[in-house]
């Protein structure tokens, strides 16, 4: 897989034609509406544009990959199948093939394919390396680090249902948000049963997002008065394991915010009752915190979080980097890369890198400037802001050190507008910087917006765990 970043000058044409990939396919991978029109600066995302192949009854993965040339083990990487038994009839693959072109080397196919020369010279038993000719057929391994994926849902309807369907081979994890805790110890469920039903065609498993949410925001009262009561408590714990058990959930996720500071210890507290009640029955229990720089960062949103508690605790912890770019604030990047790497190195001090899911955006902001104070950004998608370019006229930027696309333009009142986003390349650079810490993986906010650019890249990261 490559990524492009469109010149002057550049067309679909071009770019199909110096890569060797179909434009259909680059339209269909990026989410392009208008074929005729590409932002410079835009990146796109080039995808292996492998042959497919739709499973035919009476097929085996050991069948496919005899027929093709090439390996199960590849298959299974390439489509991140969970089990080599677990295929179905319709069901369409990419056959992990490449046949080498005019002035093609070892060097320049495994480049485009994220592997090493050694790795396709040993699946393909080439004796000399330098050696390959015009037409031959080399099945390409899949070498990628494992990771788990958690991904937020908060809409519940039938287009959501089919994204879940549709991207469920690239989540280990996905977390309806929210089931809103009451002053009572009882719960408002959402209506995710069809979400949960499409998350099982792909093996995904369903956690239960528990959140101290009332009349659409984080109330600190609310939560305070669950954990000042031991029986409160109580209640809440066994109406979720209910819910678990009614909705086969595979786990619970907390994510309680604006905890007042002197609730920290009763949190932890909390937590340590709910590993107890929940454990013994095979249920995972995991947190989602403020991202901190140090442990006694000031304000109402970080002091009650305790990493290293939490790391001590439960199964794993959602830290949650991104925001800094958020709606009532500066334009500024969702989640800038330099200050995501300050949050990591103060976190894998007291949380196990083992059991830390680093938090990922999906979308953009778009703020009137110059900033007032009691304003909001408008939050748009990927595709929605590179169309939104497009649509003013106005070249893409990428911020470096951020790792993050962003651009400028005036409206037709004259005002003038700042945008920042994800695009292939920060989305590239986050899941790079995961790797490098040594995390467990990384947890998407929010699904239902529309990326479709950021599936392949995934898949060229890193092979997602499945439970």
């Amino acid at each position: 897989m490559y990524i492009h970043v469109v010149r002057g000058g550049d067309s679909l044409w071009k770019i199909s034609q110096f890569y060797g990939v179909k434009i259909d396919s680059i339209v269909k991978t990026n989410g392009i509406e208008n074929q005729n029109v590409l932002v410079v600066g835009q990146a796109l995302v080039i995808p292996n544009d492998f042959p497919v192949y739709t499973i035919q009854t009476g097929d085996t993965l050991s069948k496919i990959a005899s027929r093709y040339g090439t390996t199960v083990t590849s298959l299974i990487g390439w489509n991140n199948i969970p089990l080599a038994s677990v295929i179905y009839v319709g069901q369409v693959i990419d056959i992990p093939v490449h046949i080498v072109k005019q002035g093609e080397s070892l060097y320049t196919i495994a480049n485009r394919y994220g592997e090493t020369v050694k790795a396709i010279q040993m699946e393909n038993n080439i004796t000399n390396p330098n050696v390959i000719y015009l037409g031959t057929r080399l099945s390409i391994p899949y070498n990628r680090p494992v990771k788990e994926v958690n991904a937020y849902i908060t809409n519940f309807g039938p287009a959501n249902q089919i994204e879940v369907r549709d991207i469920g081979s690239y989540l280990t994890y996905i977390t309806p948000f929210s089931y809103s805790i009451t002053k009572t110890g009882g719960l408002v469920a959402p209506q995710d049963e069809g979400v949960l039903s499409a998350a099982r065609i792909n093996r995904v498993a369903p956690i239960m997002g528990v959140a101290n949410i009332e009349n659409e925001a984080f109330n600190s009262d609310l939560i305070k008065t669950v954990l000042d009561s031991d029986s409160l408590q109580e209640t809440l714990l066994t109406t979720i394991l209910n819910t678990m058990q009614t909705k086969g959930f595979r786990g619970v996720n907390f994510d309680f915010e604006y905890v007042y500071p002197e609730n920290k210890e009763d949190y932890n507290n909390f937590l340590r009752r709910a590993v107890a009640k929940f454990k013994p029955l095979g249920y995972l229990v995991s947190t989602a915190v403020a991202p901190k720089y140090k442990e006694d960062q000031p304000g109402l949103l970080y002091e009650a979080h305790d990493y290293k508690a939490h790391g001590e605790i439960v199964d794993f912890v959602v830290v949650m980097t991104y925001e800094w770019g958020w709606a009532g604030g500066r334009a500024m990047a969702i989640a800038p890369l330099d200050e995501v790497r300050k949050v990591l190195d103060y976190t894998v001090t007291v949380i196990p890198r083992e059991k830390i899911m680093m938090g990922v955006p999906t979308y953009g902001r778009d703020w009137t400037l110059p900033f007032v104070q009691g304003t909001f950004a408008r939050t748009l998608s990927p595709v929605a802001a590179v169309n939104l370019a497009a649509q003013m006229k106005v070249n893409i930027e990428f911020d470096e050190g951020d790792a993050s696309p962003w651009f400028k333009y005036t409206d037709a009142a004259g005002k003038e507008h700042e945008v920042w986003f994800e695009d292939a390349r920060s989305m590239k650079a986050k899941y790079e910087t995961a790797k490098e810490y040594g995390l467990r993986g990384v947890s998407f906010w929010v699904l239902g917006i529309p990326f479709p650019q950021n599936w392949p890249v995934v898949r060229d990261q890193m092979r997602v765990r499945k439970i």
